[in-house]
């Protein structure tokens, strides 16, 4: 293919994605169909290929999602995830939403060597074990996973998992003050791709927390958001000595941000879905 040629279809390409993203800002809404491939070839003169770059390109943005067997939908907006000392509840509340928690797991649990080294605990120290399905307005978000040493508040569950794990500690004089986050992307596993109801997208960005009060870690939690719904918004000012944080022998490598007493964390992970642009927050 000659340069002129290979331009000219690339300027086909950008007036499909442009019509594309138009519509989907001014004049349909989440859920609703696209205009099908061959009614965007007859449109612009162009071929199927052309037609199915650009929306490839709108359904990697988030603009767009496909479902098999029935067509493109305009996607639900994606959530801006930024590290702050909030709760999924405060921050789904902010913007108009309604949180929720599904308990999938809660009790005493062994420490695990992964996460007593994270702790400054013996493995097999008792640990509090919570694991929630998190959604907002009824849909899922994500899948969260905690461990809290019972010696730090010995009744924690005993009515139940809180609301916030990060309010109930603040109740008992724990209050979180910082912490360190290691983000990565992944494929889902099977368990979380029915959980948080994945199906056109596998992916998923997990992050893994240590949260702390001053010098004396309070909590180790992972955590799981759905990749067509989160993207990472990090803020940036000029450059600062920071506090490189320790990693477990377990957590990931890749992809560490690390947040001293003045940027400090979430209320542990909570990402939430925003209408427009919005920053996250986290409920542990």
């Amino acid at each position: 293919m000659s340069r002129s040629r290979s331009r000219a279809s690339e300027h086909k390409y950008l007036t499909v994605r442009a019509y594309l993203a138009d519509l989907v800002a001014s004049e349909l809404s989440v859920g609703d169909a696209v205009p099908s491939e061959r009614s965007l070839t007859e449109k612009f003169g162009v071929s199927r290929m052309t037609v199915r770059q650009a929306i490839d390109a709108l359904v990697t943005e988030g603009l767009l999602e496909r479902a098999q067997g029935r067509g493109t939908f305009v996607a639900p907006p994606r959530a801006d995830f930024e590290m702050r000392l909030t709760t999924f509840g405060e921050e789904a509340r902010r913007r108009g939403m309604e949180p929720g928690a599904e308990v999938l797991e809660a009790g005493t649990v062994p420490a695990p060597a992964s996460v007593a080294e994270s702790l400054g605990r013996a493995t097999g120290d008792p640990m509090h074990h919570v694991v929630r399905l998190r959604t907002a307005d009824g849909s899922p978000m994500s899948v969260e996973e905690a461990w809290i040493p019972v010696d730090l508040a010995p009744d924690l569950l005993d009515d139940g998992v809180p609301e916030s794990l990060y309010g109930a500690l603040r109740e008992r004089g724990l209050a979180p003050t910082w912490g360190e986050d290691t983000i990565t992307a992944s494929d889902a596993t099977v368990q979380e791709l029915k959980l948080l109801d994945l199906r056109a997208s596998r992916a998923v960005m997990r992050t893994v927390r240590r949260t702390f009060a001053g010098d004396a870690p309070l909590m180790y939690s992972r955590s799981s958001y759905r990749g067509d719904r989160y993207s990472v918004f990090v803020p940036l000012r000029e450059a600062r000595p920071t506090l490189v944080p320790r990693a477990a022998a377990s957590d990931p490598t890749p992809a560490t941000a690390a947040h001293t007493p003045e940027t400090a964390p979430t209320d542990h992970l909570a990402p939430v879905p925003v209408p427009a642009r919005a920053t996250e927050g986290n409920d542990r």
